[in-house]
């Protein structure tokens, strides 16, 4: 098989819907769902085999933990945008001469580290808009993927990869969110918890450690310090009302496919190579890509006074507005005041 560095090839509508058609999203949320099936009833902590493939890829996880220590924030305590360091970071773990080489060398066949090696260093955010959102989660989703059709994973790891590999690489994310201030763009019926002990903060600080679901409403809570779900992240509260863990977790799986592989301005982003193909779309070039993170024409054409481009795309709402860090903020207002000596 001849190896090739990912590309984009999403920037129309239609070439999304092609995309929802395609054998490569059936391959890709059919993996995911897989996973999912695959830790029904088992805690974050629940004793599961370890390959020496899967623990490979966790030293390599507790390695790139160790360079956010190694690279710690710069002075920047004006701003509530993300800190510069977080550049300096991810140039380090995106060197495909040096770090992806020495991270892969005994996971993965050599001839294909150029293909899975960009699928991983785009899982950790942008350099550029320094923030982390869903469709750099999917990039992983889209490495994990590739690693098992390189048989590097077998569905044997599939346990492991979830409640060991994808946890330890969600708490990787909000280290790196945490320090470097980024902006954010499974569970199962329980005798006692019940979706709507979300609202219950002793609850979710108790088995956030054991629960994946409740480990990301801890961190909400955490970035969101005033008011409550309903006002900042109605979506959740709603889903609270779910009568069982069951419900929320095909809900889960369907607003993952609606708002997540069928939102265009996240999928733009979705690459396809040889192990991930898909022939529709339009090749793109990384170069056509804004500050804002989405993917222009080098120079759109614009047809009409309504501001609609040649592609029939509307230019976003978010192109040149740069939006603080959440976290930020939340950061900044744990600080304690000076006291006034006049």
């Amino acid at each position: 098989m001849e190896y090739v560095v990912p590309s984009k090839r999403i920037v129309s509508k239609e070439d999304l819907d092609e995309f929802l058609k395609s054998d490569a999203y059936k391959e890709y949320i059919g993996y995911i769902e897989r996973l999912n099936d695959s830790v029904k009833n088992l805690k974050n902590d629940a004793q599961v085999e370890i390959s020496k493939n899967v623990q490979t890829i966790l030293t390599i996880l507790d390695t790139l933990s160790r360079w956010v220590k190694e690279i710690p924030p710069v002075e920047n305590s004006k701003s509530r945008f993300g800190n510069p360091a977080f550049r300096t970071f991810y140039e380090k773990v995106k060197n495909v001469k040096l770090s992806i080489p020495e991270l892969f060398k005994d996971l993965v066949p050599e001839p294909a580290i150029i293909e899975v090696g960009k699928y991983f260093y785009e899982s950790f955010g942008n350099e550029k808009r320094i923030d982390y959102g869903t469709g750099h989660e999917a990039n992983f989703m889209a490495w994990l993927l590739c690693l098992e059709k390189l048989n590097v994973l077998t569905e044997d790891d599939d346990k492991a990869v979830v409640l060991r590999v994808f946890t330890k690489y969600i708490k990787l994310m909000r280290q790196l969110q945490f320090d470097y201030w980024l902006e954010p763009a499974g569970s199962h019926d329980h005798k006692h918890i019940k979706p709507k002990s979300i609202h219950d903060s002793e609850t979710v600080e108790v088995f956030s450690e054991q629960y994946m679901y409740l480990a990301c409403i801890h961190f909400i809570n955490t970035v969101k310090t005033t008011a409550s779900l309903r006002w900042h992240s109605p979506m959740l509260d709603d889903i609270s009302a779910c009568k069982t863990w069951i419900k929320v977790n095909e809900g889960m799986i369907k607003m993952y496919k609606a708002e997540v592989l069928a939102k265009l301005p996240i999928m733009q982003h979705f690459m396809f190579g040889s192990l991930i193909h898909f022939e529709g779309g339009h090749a793109q070039s990384d170069d056509l890509e804004d500050d804002c993170g989405h993917i222009h024409e080098a120079k759109p054409k614009v047809v009409g006074e309504d501001g609609v481009f040649a592609l029939g795309q509307e230019y976003p709402d978010c192109c040149g507005i740069p939006v603080p860090s959440a976290i930020a903020a939340a950061a900044l207002k744990s600080k304690p005041r000076p006291l006034p000596f006049d």
